[in-house]
């Protein structure tokens, strides 16, 4: 077969090799201790499971509208709205997942050539969405700072230009946890509006929030129209397998996303999206023990982590902790898992060497468990 240039730009995941090693590890009947994973290890609020199953024997089996049912773009608009975003419905696109959200945005705003700016460490899936469009990448190294992006705005001075297509800011961030602060925020407004750069503004773990405050780049002054907010429900909600998210933007925007979207996956699951109305109403005091639970978490890790000399960054929100280890991060990573079988991610896979990421969506038991074995095998 002759295969697309835009598929052969893409690299595998470089998850895939200790995904795999796992298995087999697991397969063997080890007991691994999975950290490598970015899914809340909570079950989904039985609330929501009752408002989808109450909608599936309402017959909500077939097709909605392809931007999604008028009572969902409705709650995420009034939600945004609660942000400091003007948004209606009719500036919201309900997707399956928060991802294919990414993924009709890139196909919209990127051609061949453009150049797209993503913050070190980024999530894996940006570069290769932005690769799959055509796109050139430049990157701004966030780990001097520990993972801040306020003293990193001049280096971000220094590599957007008028010749940006789109910068991509996640806060909270995956892999690293940092919420980024108001003041780096208006720097990222004032960058965009001096070069006519649009930006994602990627929110999926915007409730995932140990206490800083949470600002939506839309809402500040200049960014409306040349903002993509994008969200779900998989975080927050512990819905990952629901597959629900959304974009918000201009009007414009969502008549050309809308093409991708309703050309490539028609419209999320019907029923699906009733639960998601019944997410955003009426399940704080879920969202709020979830995330108590894992701040707990995170405080015991870094406090595992300081009492065997490893300085780690703190992070402010999501359930992620990036750790530094041996330059060969991704060795690092296989050998850790082969040796005290506890399964981590490479800061390589997220353009930052050097680090590992560690979940701590797991027990707190199995987090001490997971140090000590580390500690004992002499990764720490």
């Amino acid at each position: 077969m002759d295969f697309t240039d835009r598929v052969r730009r893409v690299e595998p995941s470089a998850t895939l090799a200790v995904s795999n090693l796992a298995n087999e590890l697991e397969a063997e009947g080890k007991d691994v201790i999975d950290l490598s994973v970015g899914e809340p290890d909570f079950d989904t609020p039985q609330n929501v499971k009752d408002a989808a199953e109450a909608a599936l024997e309402a017959g909500e089996t077939g097709y909605t509208s392809s931007n999604g049912i008028p009572e969902l773009r409705e709650a995420i608009a009034a939600k945004l709205r609660g942000d400091g975003i003007d948004y209606e419905a009719g500036n919201v696109i309900v997707t399956p997942g928060a991802k294919q959200a990414l993924f009709e945005t890139f196909q919209s705003l990127v051609d061949d050539g453009d150049e797209v700016v993503l913050l070190d460490p980024a999530w894996v899936s940006y570069e290769a969405m932005a690769k799959i469009a055509g796109a050139e990448l430049s990157r701004v190294d966030l780990s001097p700072h520990d993972f801040q992006l306020e003293p990193a705005l001049d280096e971000l001075a220094a590599a957007v230009s008028d010749d940006t297509e789109l910068l991509v800011v996640n806060s909270p961030s995956n892999p690293t946890g940092s919420v980024y602060s108001r003041e780096a925020m208006e720097g990222v407004r004032d960058l965009a509006v001096e070069h006519d750069v649009t930006v994602i503004s990627d929110e999926i773990y915007q409730h995932i929030n140990y206490g800083r405050e949470h600002v939506s780049l839309a809402a500040l002054d200049g960014m409306f129209e040349r903002t993509v907010t994008i969200n779900g429900f998989s975080k927050a909600y512990a819905m990952t397998g629901w597959r629900l998210g959304y974009l918000a933007g201009p009007e414009e925007l969502i008549d050309q996303a809308g093409k991708v979207h309703s050309h490539s996956v028609s419209s999320a699951t019907n029923f699906v999206q009733h639960g998601g109305v019944e997410a955003i109403e009426n399940t704080d005091d879920a969202v709020d023990e979830m995330v108590d639970a894992f701040e707990s978490r995170k405080d015991r890790l870094l406090e595992l982590f300081a009492d065997h000399g490893v300085d780690v960054p703190e992070p402010d929100g999501a359930f992620y902790v990036m750790v530094p280890v041996d330059e060969d991060d991704q060795q690092w990573c296989q050998d850790a898992l082969k040796d005290a079988h506890v399964a981590t991610v490479p800061g390589s896979a997220f353009g930052t060497p050097g680090y590992a990421r560690i979940s701590y969506a797991a027990s707190t038991e199995r987090l001490e468990e997971a140090v000590e074995r580390l500690a004992a095998e002499g990764y720490l």
